[in-house]
């Protein structure tokens, strides 16, 4: 049969699509309708290609508190590091004039100065302002508030990632070798939850800051032993939830195919927790992380304010909380300012912390 007796035989319908044949198992075109030009118009606009990251941070940029939150924190960090290029006075310098200790200078508030300062003023010299006053030792309490802050944000990058590196290497053999050993690992963990953690914390302290002792000039020596205890107290307690937080994904991700058939190829358990399983903990990773950075600088405010951090003359948020307590009657600034900071980086870091989990957490997108 030729090819117009065969094209005579099939039948279409009004728009020229061709009928199902009787007792036929191909599919039946009339079911379809031709796309419209916008239809088409729509096909061809493709969505760009995306990252977990990029999808996640597009997701984050739409949280308005924590795209704040993120804003606060930067202006935090651009003002510590900025400032002490600006303002002249060192976080132990005692205020003096032309060489002279200015006795004057003490308690002063906001943007006043002391007898000399303005007396050599009214000479033509130049003063840079106290911007938050001086304390009781006649040191400027501007700068001392932005080396505090820079030490209480350095102690909790720090603290955060030696949690992150213990929990998360605990937690991923706990949870990838189960049996026997996730039961005895585990239940380390449960001993070191039911120890009370102030109580510990201010033990360990006192214990670390006596036995500690470096050589001078080291790099352990200028970080104080307060300082090195406090990293310790955090390497030695505060890992557990971030172990336990790590094992539980890992319980359930280790049980994917994927993961069946990387173990059958013969790849490593090392490479296999490496490679496979903690790139699909990284946002639980992100997360944990970001919220545990204000409970570090938390908790090294509070043992500065009972005198078990940070030693002088290096200021920090919670030393300086302290040390205004004794003016609180006649300079409650005093203690407003290394309060309200804590407060504006501990909020801030938390309703980041919230966007982050909001953004990166598969399970709540919608």
């Amino acid at each position: 049969m030729t090819e117009e007796g065969k094209k005579s035989m099939v039948r279409y319908n009004e728009n020229g699509i061709p009928k199902k044949a009787p007792l036929s198992l191909q599919v039946d075109l009339t079911r379809f309708q031709p796309a419209t030009e916008e239809e088409k118009r729509q096909q061809d606009v493709m969505s760009k290609s995306t990252t977990f990251f990029r999808d996640g941070l597009r997701r984050l940029m739409k949280n308005p508190l924590a795209v704040g939150s993120l804003i606060v924190l930067l202006a935090i960090v651009v003002v510590i590091i900025v400032a002490p290029m600006i303002v002249p006075y060192g976080y132990s310098e005692i205020m003096s004039v032309n060489g002279k200790r200015d006795k004057g200078a003490k308690n002063l508030a906001p943007f006043t100065y002391s007898e000399m300062e303005q007396e050599y003023i009214d000479n033509g010299g130049e003063r840079f302002p106290h911007i938050f006053g001086t304390d009781e030792q006649c040191r400027d309490y501007f700068i001392r508030v932005v080396y505090g802050t820079r030490v209480s944000l350095a102690v909790g990058l720090f603290a955060s990632i030696i949690v992150l590196i213990i929990g998360m290497i605990y937690g991923s053999i706990s949870g990838y070798v189960g049996g026997k050993v996730d039961l005895v690992m585990m239940r380390i963990v449960d001993i070191i939850y039911s120890l009370p953690d102030m109580l510990m914390v201010i033990l360990l302290s006192v214990v670390l800051r006596e036995i500690l002792k470096f050589e001078s000039g080291s790099l352990l020596a200028k970080l104080g032993t307060n300082m090195v205890s406090m990293f310790v107290v955090f390497g030695l307690l505060y890992w557990v939830s971030m172990a336990r937080l790590i094992r539980g994904q890992i319980l359930s991700i280790r049980e994917n195919d994927y993961i069946l058939a990387a173990r059958a190829v013969g790849a490593r358990s090392g490479r296999i927790i490496r490679r496979h399983i903690l790139p699909n903990c990284i946002s639980v990773i992100i997360i944990s992380t970001a919220l545990q950075i204000p409970s570090a600088i938390f908790t090294e405010s509070y043992l500065s304010f009972i005198g078990l951090g940070v030693a002088a003359p290096m200021p920090s948020l919670g030393s300086l909380a302290n040390a205004a307590r004794g003016g609180l009657e006649s300079y409650p600034y005093k203690l407003v300012f290394p309060a309200l900071t804590i407060c504006l980086i501990v909020l801030s870091l938390n309703l980041l912390g919230d966007g982050l989990r909001d953004a990166f957490d598969p399970k709540l997108k919608r």
